[in-house]
């Protein structure tokens, strides 16, 4: 086992307000997050159960780096499995997803049924009495490594550590009510995007978290009110500050107390502009707590949004220090009119890859990554917007504080907090 020992960090404020740019680029920490994060003691979701609606339905899925596969069995119930064959370590199911009685890799043709026990291995016995595996051999003992999965509303979430804790405590009261919110009837899949951004996995959370940046890097949403600072607004965590939800509500400033509070800070200079046809950015009604924008972050690896009425999961996938990957899977209620479906898709443009949000996104983390590459050891982001000090929720968008919760809990996690840090 490689000894992560001598991995530390300088914290030079135990309120997470300063982060080295160090740890984007050290690949002991990044060795590290695959051992104490993704396969640590956490929940990352895998995929969708209207992904998998069928018996014999699978998909294939990354947990951090590590190739996973989820599976339907003819019962219903969902099993995961690692996605590396247990005689020599080949890649066993290669589509990304699909319909099987069983998985045989190609190599050896070692077959495996849905939960990944091993089930058959060719000439076990040898051929013309000579060769095959040895009398000792026992097919028990080389299982694929498993995966203990769950369901909450039909988003499966997978774990190494078969003694996590149940979903709904991981996710806390607040994502209960929202990621339950969001998947509280039959949903249908209207597809997926993918998107490669060059640049540490970590400062996609950030981004995320991050509500201070919602209306400057992205003009548009200033522009058309979707998303202001001058809004009522906020940005919430869980007890444990893992999970965020930004949010905020269309329509609570004006357009002139907007103009006036971002052209007094330097931010925008002329009129603000108007559209011929405002269909992409109208809204309609259907948030029970009446948040025209809700975009979440459940620690490690996935993020929800309802960004006006379209509705995604993105999930991370990491591919080294410098990379990483998100699958945007799209999604519609079953008992959606074609209206709201063609609606939803519509305004699905505006956020992602192809569309302006995460372009920019995209954009922006390559930059930091870029340039913090070949930054001194001393130099680290500085992160007060909305305070410095204790960790909590603020009715506001100017505000950061929810990154500073990301890192309190990456770093419990991790085993180098800072003394005196809060937890």
């Amino acid at each position: 086992m490689k000894d992560f020992a001598g991995v530390q960090v300088n914290w030079p404020r135990n309120d997470y307000s300063r982060v080295p740019y160090s740890i984007y680029h050290d690949p002991e920490i990044y060795a590290l997050e695959q051992e104490k994060i993704f396969r640590g003691r956490c929940w990352n979701v895998l995929c969708l159960e209207a992904e998998i609606p069928n018996p014999g339905d699978f998909r294939v899925c990354h947990v951090g780096d590590t190739p996973v596969v989820v599976n339907r069995d003819d019962d219903g119930e969902l099993y995961a499995f690692v996605n590396r064959c247990a005689h020599r370590g080949a890649e066993i199911v290669r589509e990304p997803w699909g319909t099987a009685k069983e998985h045989t890799c190609i190599y050896h043709a070692w077959l495996y049924n849905r939960k990944g026990d091993l089930k058959g291995v060719p000439f076990r016995r040898g051929a013309n009495g000579k060769g095959g595996m040895p009398e000792c051999f026992d097919m028990k003992n080389h299982n694929l490594v498993k995966v203990r999965v769950t369901s909450f509303n039909g988003v499966i979430f997978g774990t190494f550590h078969h003694d996590m804790e149940p979903i709904e405590d991981y996710l806390g009261p607040l994502f209960t009510k929202h990621v339950g919110e969001m998947f509280n009837r039959p949903i249908k899949i209207l597809g997926y995007q993918r998107q490669r951004i060059a640049a540490n996995w970590k400062l996609y959370p950030e981004n995320i978290k991050d509500a201070y940046h919602g209306s400057l890097l992205h003009e548009f949403n200033r522009t058309f009110g979707l998303s202001r600072l001058t809004q009522v607004a906020g940005g919430y965590m869980d007890e444990k500050h893992r999970h965020s939800i930004l949010f905020q509500y269309k329509g609570s400033d004006s357009d002139e107390e907007a103009l006036k509070a971002y052209i007094e800070n330097g931010v925008k200079k002329g009129e603000i502009a108007g559209l011929n046809d405002y269909s992409m950015v109208n809204i309609i009604d259907e948030n029970p707590f009446g948040m025209s924008t809700r975009v979440m972050n459940v620690f490690p690896n996935c993020f929800f949004h309802q960004i006006g009425n379209t509705l995604a999961m993105r999930k991370i996938r990491t591919l080294g220090v410098d990379g990483f990957e998100l699958t945007w899977v799209l999604y519609t209620y079953a008992d959606d009119s074609e209206e709201m479906v063609q609606h939803r898709l519509n305004q699905a443009n505006m956020v992602g890859p192809a569309g302006l949000i995460s372009m920019e996104d995209g954009e922006a983390l390559e930059m930091v990554h870029r340039t913090t590459k070949s930054a001194a050891e001393d130099e680290m982001a500085v992160i007060e917007m909305g305070g410095i000090g204790s960790i909590g929720d603020r009715d506001t968008r100017v505000n950061e504080v929810t990154i500073r919760g990301f890192w309190a809990y990456y770093a419990q996690l991790m085993g180098f907090a800072p003394e005196g840090a809060e937890q």
